[in-house]
């Protein structure tokens, strides 16, 4: 177990600052990238669903989700911090799920996916408060780091109602993606990440959160 978590916090040091570099450089960088995510989900997810009815369904989800993200970073409001504030809330929900869930166990939330537990539930909401928290407490030094001009300002309620919204989809992807390879008999989407799996792994939530970030943006404005 041990060395299952040295790999992951290798695969994290190696793919997330590799990650922001392309979505801080944006344009086709950012393109590229994306495209090239995208490309190897599919890839994946059509390896896993391989002739099953879900097959095409799944991968116009993907193209969807993809989109939702490539929204946020490129179009929404001429910036992509709500981009790096989904991506993060993601990252840190599945922190401290991972985090709660081996430490406290208890419980298991789903037959659907096994290793999740409440435990690991609250552990995902309360790291990524923690997470918003810090990050508006401070804008300026974050402002100043990715060249967007951000007006200070604390936490708002609105947002705080954001994270818990975006931590919830991002939690629900990752069930979502477990049921389904649980139905392809498969443990792993693929070995591309080392202790993480396939990127679909990696991923799960985010290609929940984006799109439900969207359909939220889009009912309210």
């Amino acid at each position: 177990m041990e060395k299952e978590l040295q790999k992951r916090i290798f695969s994290s040091l190696v793919f997330v600052p590799i990650s922001l570099f392309f979505i801080i450089k944006g344009a086709y960088f950012f393109n590229f990238f994306i495209l090239i995510c995208l490309a190897v989900s599919i890839y994946e997810w059509n390896h896993m669903s391989n002739k099953k009815e879900y097959k095409i369904p799944g991968i116009i989800f993907l193209i969807l989700s993809f989109y939702s993200a490539f929204f946020f970073r490129n179009e929404f409001y001429g910036d992509y911090l709500y981009f790096i504030i989904i991506l993060f809330i993601c990252i840190f929900t599945d922190i401290g799920g991972y985090t709660f869930g081996k430490f406290f166990k208890g419980p298991k939330l789903t037959k659907i996916s096994p290793k999740k537990t409440y435990s690991g539930v609250v552990g995902g909401y309360l790291f990524s408060i923690i997470f918003i928290t810090l990050f508006f407490n401070n804008l300026d030094f974050i402002s100043e780091l990715t060249k967007i001009e951000v007006t200070p300002q604390e936490l708002s309620f609105e947002n705080f109602i954001l994270t818990i919204y975006v931590s919830t989809a991002s939690q629900l992807g990752d069930i979502i993606v477990s049921f389904f390879k649980r139905k392809s008999n498969i443990k792993d989407t693929g070995k591309i990440i080392p202790g993480h799996g396939g990127l679909l792994d990696r991923i799960d939530g985010m290609i929940f959160a984006y799109p439900a970030a969207y359909l939220l943006y889009k009912i309210l404005i």
